[in-house]
């Protein structure tokens, strides 16, 4: 009995691994020409899944079988389940908390502490602080960054700097602590020591930080804003109208970044903060909840609304439209869409890794490389590009790792190097592309797109541009002592 012999696979070429991402790039450029804001809700997607078929096309001519590309994208996918289950949750949480009133108070006690003139750099100060304690930039994006995005509103300031205020200092503290993920992650894959790697990103992002901070500070003082105090005394006065508003109503959020900063995965601690959030609607809300019930008072109708608010988020009337957009939405449902782009993005990373084309524009990369400067330049690009093919920023910090290490290593460079620069660009560039797990997270979170945050989160690309110079200058470089 003979048995099928596997065809021998062909290498892909440099030419076929660029063919799908020069057709992805036209689209989703074409995308964005044709539907502007709407790019991300439908027209993107069909941009991925029209380029994964280019791809499949020349996987088929490199003579792969359709199970073993079909193997490869529910491997790729698998690696973004959990990020898919948070958004949910988080999705879930910004409706409960809405309807609580854990964000119409943060909201109501921001305005009074808030000053336009230094706004955006507090609230950049104020998410690096939170972020460093419970390590997830996407929760403090989601809970005091959505607060935020409503102060914004009632002090009449830019969404799309204050997003990028909110960006910043989120991912400053997400980097610089050792709860991380991400920061455990990178000096893992490269070889360092947790603590070193810490100590050493504060090299290239203090002085980041630091300008990001001035920026702000400078646009601030020259907002040109219609801030009025009798209107701002008016938008608390409708929300004491709706809401009952009390300090207590922060128990919710207390509760879930003293879970995250303890170390508590972050999928139950996330949706118990949503259930949290739906018992004090229950306790502090009866008023608001038999409002949207039609008047009705029976614990079977309190029941469906706060089950509506995880499900579909909650839809506030409070007498001003501004306010009513502020204060509606949330719910999973919100979050579908998001879903729908980190899937489509993430089967085109998937089909991508699994027929070796992103492999082998990693090796076309490699053949450029003729200094320190230029390994960290291609370490830095290689992890931009990554977080653009592949949607995930893991996997933007484990494929550069695994490929260059052996370079780092060969030119004696101290693996702090290779480890400081995967966060350098692995981590805080993913925020700025729309269809990665990261940016479509905040873009569903905050309701501002990428594109137009990208400009002002000063702290993610200026991170990269000073990684790059000292890359060039030969400053902070450190080599193994075995290698001087």
């Amino acid at each position: 009995m003979q048995t099928e012999t596997p065809m021998v696979k062909r290498p892909p070429s440099l030419l076929q691994a660029l063919i799908p991402l020069i057709v992805l790039i036209v689209l989703l450029g074409s995308s964005v020409f044709l539907y502007g804001e709407d790019s991300s809700y439908g027209p993107n997607q069909i941009a991925l899944w029209i380029a994964s078929g280019v791809a499949i096309a020349i996987g088929f001519f490199n003579r792969f079988s359709w199970a073993e590309i079909e193997d490869g994208v529910k491997s790729g996918i698998s690696v973004a389940m959990g990020a898919l289950l948070i958004i949910l949750a988080v999705g879930s949480l910004i409706g409960t908390w809405l309807l609580s009133g854990t964000v119409p108070s943060m909201i109501y006690f921001g305005l009074e502490l808030l000053n336009p003139g230094w706004f955006y750099a507090a609230s950049a100060l104020i998410c690096a602080i939170i972020s460093l304690a419970i390590g997830s930039s996407w929760t403090t994006a989601a809970t005091i960054g959505v607060a935020l995005m409503g102060i914004a509103v009632g002090m009449d300031m830019s969404p799309a700097i204050t997003a990028g205020a909110v960006v910043s200092g989120a991912y400053f503290g997400d980097k610089m602590s050792p709860l991380s993920d991400t920061t455990n992650l990178a000096p893992a894959v490269a070889g360092s020591e947790l603590f070193q790697h810490i100590r050493y990103m504060g090299y290239t992002a203090g002085p980041a930080f630091f300008i990001a901070l001035l920026a702000f500070v400078v646009l601030g003082l020259n907002a040109d804003t219609n801030f009025n105090a009798l209107e701002l005394e008016r938008m608390q006065l409708e929300l004491s109208n709706t809401y009952n508003i009390g300090w207590e109503m922060l128990v919710p959020l207390a509760v879930l970044l003293v879970l995250a900063a303890r170390g508590k995965p972050a999928l139950p601690t996330v949706f118990f903060g949503a259930l949290l959030g739906g018992l004090w609607a229950v306790l502090f809300q009866p008023e608001l909840i038999a409002t949207i019930a039609d008047g009705q008072r029976s614990a079977l109708a309190t029941m469906m609304v706060v089950w509506s608010a995880l499900a579909d988020g909650v839809a506030i009337e409070t007498g001003s439209e501004q306010l009513n957009k502020l204060l509606s939405g949330g719910g999973m449902s919100s979050m579908l869409n998001t879903v729908w782009l980190i899937l489509s993005a993430m089967t085109f990373g998937a089909i991508m890794e699994k027929l070796g084309l992103l492999e082998r524009l990693i090796q076309g990369v490699l053949g450029f490389i003729k200094s320190t400067g230029d390994l960290v330049a291609a370490t830095l690009f290689t992890c931009f590009g990554a977080n653009v093919l592949t949607a995930d920023q893991y996997m933007a910090i484990v494929i550069p790792g695994r490929m260059f290490r052996e370079e780092y290593e060969r030119r004696g460079l101290d693996s702090r190097v290779l480890s400081r620069t995967l966060e350098d660009s692995g981590t805080i560039t993913s925020a700025l592309i729309p269809w990665n797990t990261c940016g479509a997270f905040m873009m569903a979170t905050l309701a501002v797109s990428p594109l137009e945050f990208a400009p002002y989160a000063f702290f993610n690309w200026l991170t990269p541009l000073i990684a790059l110079i000292y890359g060039y200058t030969g400053i902070t470089i450190l080599r193994r002592p075995e290698a001087v």
